[in-house]
């Protein structure tokens, strides 16, 4: 991996950068536009944490993680979660690492901020990014949300 990979918070200088991003066509129906991810975070502020991936000066993806969620399974157990919630590695760019970079990324953060565990969402199905997610260690939680697949990852 190169080392001129880098986060960059999303500001008014970046945010037409962000929101070009475009995964590739067949993947559109499996993740939200970067704006509408922007939007979710200007309501979620408390919560969300958008960033956009820069390969030196090249914008290769964006991710939003996700911080101290009350996650609740059933409608009665109450479980603060950390996460993933956004991953958008554009079109051309995927292979190369760049999405690795950003689950180690968010993974850094959560235990920076005391966390042990990296939770992640995603479209069951065989054009889904399920297998991306098993190759990097997550295992299934056998929870959906929203009709989406619920993985976890141990960070301790």
């Amino acid at each position: 991996m190169t080392s001129t990979l880098r986060l960059e918070k999303i500001t008014a200088a970046n945010l037409d950068t962000a929101t070009e991003l475009r995964v590739r066509p067949d993947q559109e129906h499996l993740v939200e536009p970067v704006a509408k991810s922007l939007a979710e975070a200007y309501v979620h502020p408390d919560i969300a944490w958008p960033r956009l991936i820069l390969d030196g000066d090249r914008p290769v993806g964006f991710l939003m993680g996700f911080f101290d969620v009350d996650w609740k399974d059933d409608g009665t157990r109450t479980d603060l979660r950390s996460g993933l919630w956004r991953l958008n590695i554009a079109a051309g760019e995927q292979g190369r690492g760049y999405g690795r970079f950003a689950v180690e990324a968010v993974a850094e953060e959560i235990r920076r901020r005391g966390g042990d565990r990296l939770t992640v969402t995603w479209h069951p199905g065989e054009d889904g990014p399920e297998k991306f997610y098993l190759r990097l260690g997550f295992r299934l939680t056998g929870e959906t949300s929203g009709g989406q697949t619920v993985g976890e990852l141990d960070l301790a």
